[in-house]
C-alpha cells in the first residue's frame, strides 16, 4: 500500500530538483546584442547591467575585445590603448611582420578591412559569434582572410570560459618572419606600483617566463573594483603550430604566445592554417592545480 505514495515522493523530489537546478542555471543565462551601427557586439549575463565581454569589430580597423569584465561584472580586465603602448587594444591578434607588413603596431584602415561580424549561436548559456577580416598590403589588396570564432560560457563555479579559433587564409605565399612577439596579445589594465603577477605551467613567474616556452600562463593583478584579484588564464593547445609556444612576457605585463619566436613560418597561397586558444577568467587567487586540471580537459 505505501509504494504508489513513494512514487509520488520520489516524483515530487524529482520535480524539486529539476525545479532548484533550472533556477540555478537561469542565473546563468547570456545574450549576445548586435549592434550593427556601432561595430559591436555586447554580450550580457544575466543580474549584471553591464556587458560582460564587447568584440568591437569597426569596418575599417582591427578587431579586438574590449572590456572583458570580471565574472561579477565589478571590474575590468582589459585595457585599451594605454599610454605605454598604445597600439594595444585589449585581446586582439595581430602579426608583426607578414611578408614586411606589421598588423601588430598598424590597427586601421589600410591594414584591416573588415568583411563580416556575425553572432553564430544565441541561446540561454553558450554564446558563438564571429569576425572576419581582410588584412591587406600596400596595395590594399587581401592578402589574409582572417576568420576569429568566439565562445563563451560561464562554469558552474561562476568562473567565465572563452574559446577562440583563429584561422588565416592565404591569398599569395606568406611568410611571418621571426620576431619575439606577434599573434595573439593580451592588454590588462597594469600601472606601476599594483600588485601583478604571471606564472606560467613550467613554474615561471614574471619576467623569467619571457621567451619560453609554456602550455599555459595565467595572469592576474590589482583591479579598480574588485577586491580580489583580477586573472586572465591563456591556454595554447597541442594542435598549434609550435606548440608549446613560446610567450611574450613584457614589462609591464602585457603577454602572448608568439609561434615567430621560433623561427620564421609560412602559409602556401590557398592553404588556412588554424590556432585555438582558451581563456580562463576569474576573481581571486591562483590555484595552480586548478588550471592544469582545465587545461587537461580541455585539450583531450
Amino acid at each position: 500500500m505505501n509504494a504508489p505514495k513513494n512514487k509520488v515522493t520520489m516524483t515530487l523530489i524529482i520535480v524539486l530538483c529539476l525545479m532548484i537546478n533550472g533556477s540555478t542555471q537561469a542565473k546563468e543565462i547570456l545574450k549576445a546584442i548586435h549592434d550593427k551601427e556601432a561595430g559591436k557586439i555586447r554580450i550580457y549575463r544575466d543580474g549584471i547591467p553591464d556587458p560582460i565581454v564587447t568584440q568591437n569589430a569597426k569596418v575599417n580597423f582591427r578587431p579586438y575585445i574590449d572590456p572583458i569584465k570580471s565574472p561579477s561584472g565589478k571590474g575590468e580586465l582589459t585595457q585599451y590603448s594605454p599610454g605605454h603602448h598604445k597600439h594595444q587594444t585589449g585581446l586582439y591578434w595581430g602579426f608583426t611582420r607578414v611578408n614586411g607588413r606589421d598588423y601588430f603596431h598598424n590597427a586601421r584602415g589600410d591594414y584591416w578591412r573588415r568583411k563580416s561580424l556575425q553572432v553564430l549561436k544565441n541561446d540561454k548559456g553558450k554564446i558563438r559569434w564571429q569576425t572576419e577580416y581582410l588584412m591587406l598590403n600596400k596595395d590594399a589588396q587581401p592578402l589574409i582572410t582572417e576568420t576569429q570564432t568566439w565562445k563563451i560560457t560561464i562554469r558552474e563555479d561562476g568562473k567565465m570560459v572563452m574559446d577562440l579559433k583563429w584561422q588565416g587564409l592565404a591569398h599569395e605565399n606568406i611568410t611571418i618572419a621571426k620576431y619575439n612577439y606577434g599573434g595573439l596579445f593580451l592588454r590588462m589594465p597594469w600601472k606601476k606600483g599594483i600588485k601583478a603577477r604571471v606564472i606560467n605551467s613550467e613554474g615561471d613567474i614574471n619576467q623569467k617566463g619571457e621567451g619560453k616556452r609554456a602550455k599555459w600562463i595565467d595572469l592576474g593583478m590589482e583591479i579598480q573594483g574588485l577586491t580580489n584579484e583580477g586573472h586572465i588564464a591563456i591556454f595554447d593547445h597541442p594542435k598549434n603550430d609550435g606548440f608549446p609556444n613560446m610567450w611574450r612576457i613584457d614589462g609591464q605585463f602585457g603577454v602572448g604566445p608568439a609561434r615567430a619566436r621560433s623561427g620564421s613560418w609560412k602559409i602556401e597561397k590557398g592553404k588556412t592554417k588554424s590556432f585555438l586558444h582558451r581563456f580562463l577568467i576569474y576573481e581571486g587567487e591562483h590555484i595552480n592545480e586548478e588550471i592544469m586540471e582545465v587545461w587537461d580537459a580541455w585539450n583531450q
